[in-house]
C-alpha cells in the first residue's frame, strides 16, 4: 500500500486553494503536556496550563474534494504559540484515499497514512422517562416509554504495506445518530479560520504553515466515545522485520513510528471536553507557506 501511494507521481488537486465540502466534527481533549511535547518539534513552545494542553481530533467525511469522496481523521497533538495567536499541530492523519494521502504528504507536509474506515450502525434499547413519570414511578403509578437510540460505530485502522503488519494505528469512534426526520437546529452559519503548522516529515522536511478557511453551520454535540478495538495482529513482527534486516536505522525508524503511534493513541484516549459538529461544510485549504527549510 505504501509503495502504491508513493508510485503515484501526480494528482488532480490542481492549483490552491483546494476546496472540500461535506461534514465534520472537531473534538477537543485535555492532553498531557508531556505527551504533546513529545509529538511537537522542539523549536515550538507549547500552549499549556497546569500540565495540560488542548488537543483532540478532526473527523471529516468529504462528499466533494479534488480527490473525490473520502474520510479523514486528524489527530491533533496540541496547540503551539505563533504570536500573537496559536496554531494546531497534527501528529497523525489517516485517510481512505491514496491520492489524498500523497497530496497531504508532499504538498501540505502532513504525516498522512492510508487507513480503512469501517462504519456500522448499532442500536441501544433504553427507556425514556419524563420528570413527571419519574415522580409517578416513585409512587407506583408511572409508565415507561421504550425507545431505541441509534449509534454510528466507526473503526479507523491504519494500513501498511505487508500483511504481517497490516494493522498499526486503530481506534473506535462511536457517535449518536439523529432520529429520522429530526428537525434539530444545525446551528448558525459562521466563518472559521483554522491555522496549523506542518512539515518536519520524511516526505517534506520543511516547516510549513497553512490555513483552512471554513464556512459551515456549527453546533455543540455530545462528545464521541473513543476506545481501542481488540488487537488482531502481533505487532512484534514489525520489530522482528527490522531485526532481520540487521539495520540500526531500520530499528530506529520502527521505534520512532511505534512511539508516535502510542502517543497519538494517548491523545485520542485523553479526556474530551467539547465537541463541535460542522454541517454544510465548505472548506478551502490554502497553499502552505515555508517557514524554514
Amino acid at each position: 500500500m505504501e509503495a502504491a501511494v508513493e508510485a503515484k507521481s501526480c494528482t488532480s488537486y490542481g492549483k490552491p486553494p483546494w476546496r472540500f465540502t461535506g461534514r465534520a466534527l472537531y473534538q477537543f481533549h485535555l492532553v498531557k503536556a508531556d505527551v504533546a511535547r513529545a509529538l511537537i518539534p522542539k523549536e515550538f513552545r507549547l500552549v499549556e496550563a497546569f500540565g495540560y494542553t488542548l488537543g483532540g481530533f478532526f473527523l471529516a467525511n468529504y462528499d466533494h474534494s479534488p480527490a473525490g469522496v473520502f474520510d479523514e481523521l486528524v489527530v491533533i497533538a496540541g496547540i503551539v504559540w505563533n504570536p500573537p495567536t496559536s496554531c494546531a499541530w497534527a501528529s497523525k492523519v489517516l485517510v481512505n484515499s491514496n491520492e489524498a494521502c500523497l497530496h497531504g504528504r508532499k504538498e501540505v507536509g502532513l504525516p498522512s497514512h492510508v487507513a480503512r474506515f469501517t462504519k456500522k450502525l448499532t442500536s441501544d434499547a433504553r427507556t425514556e422517562q419524563s420528570r413527571a413519570n419519574r415522580f409517578l414511578n416513585m409512587i407506583g403509578l408511572g409508565h415507561a416509554k421504550p425507545s431505541s437510540r441509534i449509534y454510528l460505530d466507526t473503526e479507523v485502522t491504519e494500513i501498511s504495506g505487508s500483511a504481517a503488519t497490516a494493522e498499526k494505528f486503530s481506534i473506535n469512534l462511536v457517535s449518536s445518530v439523529p432520529e429520522e426526520n429530526s428537525k434539530a437546529w444545525l446551528g448558525p452559519f459562521i466563518n472559521l479560520s483554522l491555522p496549523s503548522f506542518s512539515g518536519r516529515t520524511e516526505h517534506n522536511p520543511n516547516l510549513l504553515k497553512y490555513s483552512c478557511q471554513m464556512d459551515c453551520r456549527v453546533r455543540v454535540v455530545q462528545p464521541l466515545q473513543i476506545s481501542r478495538p481488540s488487537p488482531t495482529t502481533d505487532h512484534r513482527t514489525e520489530h522482528q522485520a527490522a531485526v532481520d534486516q540487521n539495520s540500526d536505522s531500520a530499528l530506529q525508524a520502527v521505534e520512532d513510528t511505534s512511539e508516535i503511534r502510542c502517543l497519538s493513541l494517548s491523545v485520542m484516549l485523553s479526556k474530551p471536553i467539547l465537541a463541535l459538529e460542522f454541517n454544510c461544510l465548505n472548506m478551502n485549504v490554502e497553499d502552505p507557506l515555508v517557514i524554514s527549510h
